[in-house]
């Protein structure tokens, strides 16, 4: 008895979501917008959500020797493993600049596609302007 009341339970449950969907709509559809049918969904729905996460940092620039690119180095804590003191890493990156950064400016870079053979950052905003 305990068998076909669970297999009732589970047939109802699939009949009333068949009841919840419109016509011409799948199961899969009316899961939800935040839930993907399948991995790969062709309706371009992962796309759309992955595309404004790229990497975001925020930095000094330390060179703008060149035309249009400047280096912008950015700091970072970690733990040491050993000593479990933060310790200050610096790392440095070339990055496309138009927005008429000078060095000394704190400016906020994200990543983009290979601009060339060492550009891969973009600078999209100066946070704060150098005290000159």
């Amino acid at each position: 008895m305990a068998e076909e009341t669970k297999e009732e339970v589970t047939t109802s449950a699939g009949e009333r979501a068949a009841e919840a969907t419109e016509s011409g709509q799948t199961l899969a559809q009316s899961a939800g917008a935040g839930v993907d049918a399948q991995a790969g969904d062709a309706t371009g729905a992962e796309a759309g959500r992955s595309r404004n996460r790229r990497a975001e940092k925020v930095g000094v620039v330390a060179s703008d020797k060149m035309e249009k690119t400047c280096v912008v180095r950015v700091d970072r804590l970690i733990k040491h493993p050993k000593y479990r003191r933060y310790v200050r890493r610096t790392s440095k990156f070339m990055a496309h600049n138009e927005t008429g950064a000078t060095v000394g400016d704190k400016v906020r870079i994200v990543e983009t596609r290979p601009l060339s053979a060492h550009k891969r950052w973009r600078v999209v905003e100066i946070i704060q302007k150098a005290e000159k």
